[in-house]
């Protein structure tokens, strides 16, 4: 019997691109051949993000496309988006089945129970009365491994549909998170970046907290880096950046949510801090670990976000010794507490206020990254080679260029950080490696 073709392609965050590597691990390889998403497949599987507008647009515009350039194959969309605004996918005619936050990880079952695809068929669960939590991990890239250690979200931000699409908080146990560190480590992989919704709130529901996870984890074997993703200021506490200072296996390597350097408009997206705990945070991390790579996140054009607040948002981020921003447009979300507020931004405003803080950010990264000029610094080079080139990153998240040569590819190499491209990489130099 021939197998069936199935191609994958993933929208959104790093927990998505771990999601992904799981459900397709999980089909029987003598039923289903995974092929790559400009193949010709008999099933094209969109893993969906409806974390702006314009993630939920690419997603549509995608199914149309892989509608008009092979119509006889099915298409399966899951994920957020299928969550959150399951009649609005339902709708188009080139959807085939839809599956929940939840329900997507029953793929498998969908697949092979049903000899067809029925038009529009959806399965949602009511997300919040979800308790279960699914581990994933992607093994895609030979080199690192998104582990997902915690899904869903109690905070509730004012601008925010994530905990809508994904529920509660919940997460694995710690020795269940190490056994499946271990699994990665079977396959050579060198490092893992643990990601979540909310991953300081992992352990929770089990008396446990992240920071016992990170002492564990710093104990595995076959693993030698670990990579914190992003991390609320407010569970940042001073123990795990003592930890990480003293780890040699946890990288130097925080990304603390800002969102906005005004506590007016922090107060009306319904954060759980202030921008003086923010900075205490930044300022605390820099005493221990200098050289440590700090990024933040931050919102423009929240409704309410005046030119003051603006300008006060610029001129914190400004002062703080943090190593870039990523910027993000609001993007109203149905449902949300924010989308009722009144005071919307003209996109106009919004693009030129993005634009300043792009620039700020790469400013501050040069800065960071002349700062770590003649550094000696030990990087892990990425498997897939662009352009006759490898990439790899510091311990810091510095970015480094060399020329392809397969014997680099998941190796940790010493080197000297000395020379920068136009572009704002390091070259590998091989006459000043150690």
């Amino acid at each position: 019997m021939d197998k069936m073709r199935i191609a994958f392609h993933t929208f959104g965050c790093k927990l998505n691109f771990s999601e992904t590597s799981t459900i397709a691990r999980d089909l029987p390889q003598d039923q289903f051949e995974i092929v790559d998403f400009h193949a010709n497949a008999d099933i094209y599987i969109i893993h969906s993000c409806a974390v702006t507008a314009a993630a939920e647009k690419k997603c549509r515009q995608t199914i149309r496309h892989i509608k008009r350039i092979h119509p006889a194959a099915s298409v399966i969309v899951i994920g957020c988006f299928a969550q959150l605004r399951p009649d609005e996918l339902a709708d188009m005619d080139e959807v085939d089945l839809l599956l929940g936050s939840d329900n997507k990880f029953k793929l498998k079952e969908f697949l092979t129970s049903a000899p067809t695809l029925k038009h529009g068929e959806v399965h949602i669960n009511d997300i919040m009365q979800v308790k279960t939590f699914t581990p994933s991990y992607s093994l895609s890239d030979r080199t690192r491994s998104f582990l997902k250690i915690q899904d869903g979200c109690d905070y509730f931000c004012s601008y925010c549909a994530i905990p809508l699409a994904r529920g509660r908080s919940r997460s694995a146990t710690i020795s269940d998170t190490v056994k499946i560190t271990g699994l990665i480590a079977a396959n050579d992989i060198k490092e893992i970046v643990l990601t979540g919704v909310n991953i300081g709130d992992f352990g929770k529901n089990q008396n446990e907290t992240f920071y016992g996870l990170l002492k564990e984890l710093d104990k595995t074997d076959g693993i030698e880096r670990i990579r914190i993703s992003s991390i609320e200021p407010d569970l940042l506490s001073s123990e795990i950046i003592n930890f990480v200072a003293g780890s040699e296996k946890i990288m130097p390597h925080f990304h603390i949510p800002l969102q906005s350097g005004s506590n007016r408009i922090l107060k009306a997206m319904h954060r759980k801090y202030s921008k003086e705990l923010f900075a205490d945070k930044v300022n605390e991390i820099k005493s221990i670990m200098p050289d440590c790579c700090i990024a933040a996140d931050v919102i423009v054009g929240f409704p309410g976000e005046s030119e003051e607040y603006y300008r006060e948002t610029y001129s914190f981020i400004d002062s703080l010794d943090i190593s870039y921003v990523h910027v993000f447009s609001y993007s109203e979300r149905p449902n949300t507490y924010s989308s009722k507020v009144e005071g919307k931004v003209h996109p106009s405003v919004i693009k030129d206020r993005s634009k300043r803080l792009h620039e700020l950010s790469q400013k501050k990264k040069m800065t960071f990254y002349e700062n770590n000029r003649n550094r000696i610094s030990k990087v892990l080079f990425e498997s897939d080679p662009n352009k006759n080139h490898l990439f790899g990153f510091t311990e810091n998240y510095i970015h480094v260029k060399a020329p392809f040569k397969t014997e680099l590819i998941n190796q940790i190499i010493t080197l000297i950080l000395n020379k920068m491209d136009d572009e704002g990489n390091y070259l590998f130099n091989f006459e000043k490696s150690l």
